[in-house]
């Protein structure tokens, strides 16, 4: 009689831990819904564009890399969120495999980025220079960069007469344009006590010497401010990246945990 009993708990015996698995099906779902919501998002953006993006600038269109990441994670979530859910080990794996991928990509990348921090910038530099360029013609791009001058509080890439880059900007006798020798208004700072930027106030300040245009734009590039914003944010950035680093993480050790814990199970 307890021979019988200690067979049937053997034969109820579970190596599987269904905390991990439902876990793991969970954080999939969650990141496959958001990346539904990107790729949606990246289409939509793309859609309402007035021309299709610009050739010069697909690579770094905004919305194109909205699509692009958001499809990416909705492969590899897509393999985690059904793997778990039916024990699957080749979806599994194949989860475990493309999120350890993505992780070692990010750190090269960022350890790259640190040991050729010039090249780095020249690579930053270029992306800025086509974005000024195309300013006008690309709305995606177009509030990346006054995105990028308000939080850096600079102008430009290495100073505000860069802008002479954009042909509507452009600082010549021969441009007709009413823009000539302007920056955008991401580039004015705000008036003590004044809550709306005067809208002139980019208007002519190329031909204004560095102190004179000072008291109405950031005079500063943004290869500067981005290197004084970081020194200024080292908690945020550290936060943010272990915050992108931790899911993947996690993702990676639960699959193998579950791959492990499904191949004890059927062996």
């Amino acid at each position: 009689m307890e021979r019988d009993l200690n067979l049937s708990r053997a034969e109820t015996f579970s190596y599987l831990n269904p905390c991990i698995r439902y876990f793991l099906f969970l954080f999939s779902f969650l990141f496959w819904v958001f990346s539904l919501c990107i790729v949606a998002i990246g289409i939509y953006a793309t859609v309402q564009k007035a021309a299709g993006p610009v050739r010069d600038t697909f690579l770094i269109d905004p919305a194109i890399i909205l699509i692009v990441v958001g499809v990416v994670m909705f492969f590899i979530t897509y393999c985690g969120c059904i793997g778990a859910l039916q024990e699957n080990i080749h979806l599994l794996k194949t989860f475990s495999f493309s999120l350890s991928l993505v992780f070692l990509t990010q750190l090269i990348i960022a350890i790259l980025s640190f040991f050729y921090s010039e090249q780095t910038q020249d690579a930053l530099g270029e992306f800025v220079k086509k974005a000024i360029v195309h300013y006008h013609d690309d709305l995606d791009l177009q509030n990346v960069m006054d995105y990028i001058q308000q939080e850096f509080r600079c102008c430009g890439w290495n100073n505000y007469t860069d802008w002479s880059w954009n042909i509507y900007f452009k600082c010549n006798q021969s441009n007709p344009n009413k823009e000539r020798c302007a920056v955008p208004l991401s580039c004015c700072t705000p008036v003590p006590r004044e809550t709306v930027i005067n809208p002139m106030c980019g208007f002519g300040v190329q031909t204004q010497k560095y102190l004179e245009a000072a008291q109405s734009i950031y005079t500063e590039g943004c290869a500067d401010g981005a290197v004084t914003w970081i020194e200024s944010h080292l908690l945020l950035v550290g936060t943010l990246a272990l915050g992108l680093a931790l899911p993947q993480i996690a993702g990676i050790v639960l699959s193998q945990t579950l791959v492990s814990q499904i191949q004890n199970e059927v062996n």
